[in-house]
């Protein structure tokens, strides 16, 4: 059994002479307020260890019954568990008390994800929480998890809690998603840089032109980038707008950095690729050489735009409920990568 770490922790298999550290928050009311165990006995916490140590000794093994410590002391500071039956995994843990609110929790459950996906080859993985236990929920929120639903009166509470059955949150984190995760920290790595708006001359194909009407600045509380706001001309006329936002965020890898229109009327006439081709000395004034161009997956004539450029398709990502375009009835977009090297 390889042993695992994030920054902080050290995962490994029981060991009998865990006992007293295992012990000391299995048997505490306050530690397993939420658990479905607890307040242990000293004979139940012994079983517990000793179930735990015969599961990681099978093969293969189907349920990942591990230790947490302090990589930097070796104390062990709680238990996690990894069940796995088909392609689907289902993560709990349990630290205790003394090391709450330190950021083990989240470390915890990100490595648990990712062991889960890159090593079990799992395709979904899921996690439960009492709907009062913030913390818990938390930490799968952090994780990536996404709360699918709640059961009302499910989880029956523990002996001497203040009622009979609580409400019970299901989390779950598919192996796209957790590729997504990874996609999304790599564009938000990429190089850019501002300072400034910069002056922007009228660019031209000698057909079409673009010119600059709206320079927008960031707004932090809205998590906005700075972006500017092109017209698109021609003999004079306007006949479409393409807007480029300016960095790399969560936001921006479903939304792009590129957003263009043209009037109906001017439609069917490459000017759309055009104008992505023109705002590309923008971009790089700014230190961009990878841009993200985004559309619903039912959006034909934006999907051959990318392609015409030569955008490489990343994936049909599920967008997360925060998103704008979410909040506006779209469910999934294309996500395209387009090099401007």
């Amino acid at each position: 059994m390889p042993t695992h770490e994030t920054t902080h922790l050290a995962l490994r298999p029981y060991k009998e002479e865990d006992f007293t550290a295992v012990h000391s928050y299995a048997k505490s009311a306050e530690n397993t307020t939420y658990m479905l165990f607890g307040p242990n006995t000293e004979e139940e916490t012994r079983n517990f260890i000793a179930q735990a140590i015969a599961a990681t000794s099978q093969t293969p093994i189907q349920k990942h019954m591990l230790a947490v410590t302090l990589k930097e002391t070796g104390t062990l500071i709680g238990g996690c568990l990894l069940s796995v039956k088909g392609d689907n995994g289902d993560l709990s843990w349990i630290l205790h008390q003394d090391h709450w609110n330190q950021g083990y929790g989240t470390q915890l459950a990100k490595h648990l994800i990712a062991f889960g996906f890159e090593s079990l080859n799992l395709r979904r993985i899921t996690a439960t929480a009492c709907s009062e236990n913030h913390g818990s929920y938390r930490i799968m929120e952090k994780a990536g998890m996404r709360r699918e639903g709640m059961y009302q009166d499910y989880r029956p509470a523990r002996k001497g809690y203040h009622k009979e059955y609580y409400d019970e949150y299901q989390y779950a984190i598919l192996k796209s998603d957790w590729d997504t995760q990874k996609e999304i920290a790599h564009y938000n790595a990429l190089p850019c840089h501002f300072t400034n708006f910069i002056d922007v001359p009228t660019l031209t194909d000698g057909n079409i032109y673009l010119v600059c009407k709206e320079k927008y600045p960031a707004n932090p509380e809205k998590k906005y980038v700075p972006s500017y706001n092109f017209a698109i001309c021609k003999k004079g006329e306007i006949i479409g707008y393409i807007g480029l936002r300016i960095g790399y965020t969560d936001g921006l890898y479903y939304g792009g950095q590129i957003g263009y229109g043209v009037d109906e009327a001017h439609r069917g006439q490459g000017y759309a690729v055009t104008a992505c081709r023109l705002i590309i000395p923008v971009a790089k004034a700014h230190g961009m050489e990878t841009l993200l161009i985004t559309n619903n997956y039912t959006n034909t004539p934006s999907m051959r735009v990318c392609e015409k450029l030569g955008a490489k398709l990343i994936r049909k990502a599920r967008l997360p409920e925060w998103a704008d375009l979410y909040k506006e009835g779209q469910r999934f977009s294309n996500i395209y990568e387009w090099s401007i090297k």
